[in-house]
């Protein structure tokens, strides 16, 4: 048996631009998915998910995902936890040479499913971790980072980007844009999330954007002024000493560029009115800025705060379900315990 886990991530800034070949700038926090595999005698995939924003399920299947568990959740978001699930285990299956191997896999996240905190690239970048190692073959963070990516684009139709794969894996603030990933050092940001309860439909969003750059000349401009502040804010970050606190005037700066994101983004009609109302919560708060994070639609926004002041607020707005502070986390995958049961060192890049 073996048990790796990943985590979730927000974004600084980019979202939906980075689809386009424009720069974003994912940072992972602190709030994980773990995997746990068991290498089967036989090709069957038995899938048991806990706490994904569902009330959990388990499902045996052999070849294809058309025994769908029945739970009380949108079938869209089911059927795309059991695609990212099963195109982790191809991957996984590729990677080992061995296309015959089953899976025990039981899936634990302390990230909302569809929320915007990427937990299907958690899942999916665990998953690929520990069924490699469960079949006897360890694998560089740079290659699960693109092995994670095949995963997500297949399930998505090509409309994937290499932005939470990546930085899943890796860890810390990292710079996506097309296929050029690396990590970026910056100071522990102040996060806070809130959390509306839902979820967004990604395909469905990513389409309607798509729609609008075909449609109108203008929408095309708003998506490249998304990649402009993401410029503009990288600059800033390379800037400050990843050493030391965040000062005041990056953060000032860091939060009128989250600002003007966010309004892009709702220009784009991307946002929603509960995602907008948390927004306005963490600002009136004395929040430095705040902007959706993900597909939008529902889910999550992120704020930059170091008092506790947006937090509060969050949890007095009646459209916030949650709200938590998240910190930065530097580490990415790693693997908990491997099949002797001893705990394992996290690997270096390769």
């Amino acid at each position: 048996m073996t048990v790796s886990s990943a985590p979730g991530k927000v974004y600084l800034f980019g979202e939906h631009a980075v689809v386009y070949g424009e720069p974003a700038v994912p940072c992972a926090i602190e709030r994980r998915a773990t995997v746990t595999v068991d290498a089967r005698a036989d090709d069957h995939i038995r899938v048991q998910a806990r706490d994904l924003s569902l009330d959990g399920f388990t499902v045996e299947y052999a070849g294809d995902t058309a025994e769908r568990p029945d739970v009380d959740v949108p079938e869209g978001l089911v059927d795309a936890a059991m695609g990212y699930i099963d195109a982790a285990v191809e991957q996984a299956r590729d990677a080992a040479d061995a296309p015959d191997a089953g899976f025990d896999i039981t899936v634990e996240s302390e990230i909302p499913l569809g929320a915007g905190l990427g937990s299907s690239a958690a899942v999916v970048v665990a998953g690929i971790d520990a069924a490699t190692r469960e079949l006897g073959v360890e694998l560089s963070k740079d290659e699960i980072a693109d092995r994670a990516y095949r995963a997500e684009y297949d399930v998505q139709d090509g409309q994937a980007s290499r932005a939470d794969t990546f930085c899943s894996a890796m860890g810390g603030a990292v710079r996506v844009e097309g296929d050029d990933c690396r990590r970026i050092e910056t100071p522990n940001l102040p996060f806070v999330v809130g959390f509306d309860g839902g979820a967004g439909d990604t395909g469905e969003l990513v389409a309607g954007v798509r729609d609008l750059r075909a449609e109108y000349g203008f929408a095309a401009d708003t998506v490249e002024s998304i990649g402009d502040i993401v410029r503009a804010g990288e600059e800033r970050l390379y800037d400050a000493d990843p050493d030391s606190e965040p000062t005041a005037d990056l953060l000032a700066e860091l939060g009128r560029l989250m600002d003007f994101d966010h309004g892009l983004l709702e220009a784009l009609g991307v946002s929603s009115r509960t995602l907008d109302n948390m927004v306005w919560a963490a600002r009136e708060a004395g929040a430095h800025g705040a902007k959706l994070t993900g597909a939008g639609g529902g889910g999550c926004i992120v704020a930059l705060d170091e008092t506790p002041e947006t937090r509060t607020a969050l949890r007095y707005t009646a459209e916030c379900r949650d709200a938590f502070r998240a910190e930065l986390d530097r580490e990415g995958v790693r693997v908990e315990s491997s099949g002797d049961g001893t705990a394992a060192a996290d690997r270096g890049d390769a």
